[in-house]
């Protein structure tokens, strides 16, 4: 079976023993067109933001996957690595079920961005979730997306940036508060889409999606926080990442 017909195979859920009414109920953000999910491209995006939280909710977009760029055609990560953009700003629908935003080094430059924060406005207004991995919070809140909003983001910015961007920092791996839905770091984002698939799934759903990923992280290193690593890992870590951090508290500071 191919990843993308799990949508279909997934509702064999529905024979597991739940609740009539729960049944006939649809999920928060599913409408009678079904799940549509636009995914923002851009240069210097980090991929696994972007590809973990594909991998994982691209089974559910019955009505349309969408990932956007200024232009259609190969976008370059951060690392080197591109991805394909399969339709420009103005191909994107202007309502989705939810709309996503990657974190990255190119972060800075998206939060200076008028035309990349004009489209994540537009579509904001007609999107059942607005989301963003990493730093990608960042960019949502640069477009005035998460003012008076929970959010987490990078540990690297959540506590020092989000706060200028009108966001309350939370200390945590994935955040809802009311449509809005961020995650932590970059591996982040698979919590997220899980978490995410549960809410226009089902547990079910989202059980079953984890299962097929075999998503059961087992780290080699218990060093994923800062306060796991210590503080000379910490300082290692910070020093790679000061760029994006010093770029990102620019861009939210002239806003």
């Amino acid at each position: 079976m191919k990843r993308r017909d799990f949508a279909k195979a997934a509702l064999a859920a529905a024979l597991l023993p739940r609740p009539a009414a729960a049944l006939a109920t649809p999920a928060p953000g599913a409408s009678a067109k079904g799940i549509s999910i636009a995914m923002l491209l851009y240069p210097g995006m980090t991929a696994l933001d972007l590809v973990g939280p594909q991998e994982l909710l691209a089974g559910l977009a019955d009505a349309g996957l969408y990932l956007v760029a200024k232009q259609a055609g190969p976008v370059e990560s951060d690392t080197g690595l591109s991805l394909l953009a399969t339709h420009d700003f103005a191909g994107c629908p202007r309502a989705v079920t939810v709309l996503f935003v990657p974190g990255g080094d190119g972060t800075p430059a998206q939060m200076r961005d008028a035309e990349t924060l004009a489209f994540l406005r537009e579509r904001a207004a007609g999107a059942a979730w607005i989301t963003g991995v990493c730093t990608g919070s960042l960019i949502l809140g640069a477009a005035g997306l998460l003012d008076g909003y929970r959010a987490t983001s990078h540990w690297c910015v959540r506590e020092c940036v989000l706060p200028l961007l009108g966001a309350t920092p939370v200390d945590e791996r994935v955040v809802f508060d009311r449509n809005r839905v961020t995650a932590a770091g970059i591996s982040a984002g698979l919590d997220f889409a899980i978490a995410l698939a549960a809410r226009l799934k089902g547990e079910a759903y989202a059980r079953t999606a984890q299962l097929v990923a075999e998503y059961a992280p087992q780290p080699p290193f218990r060093a994923g926080t800062p306060g796991e690593a210590g503080p000379e890992i910490t300082r290692a870590a910070g020093e790679i990442l000061k760029e994006l951090a010093e770029g990102a508290a620019k861009a939210a500071s002239g806003r």
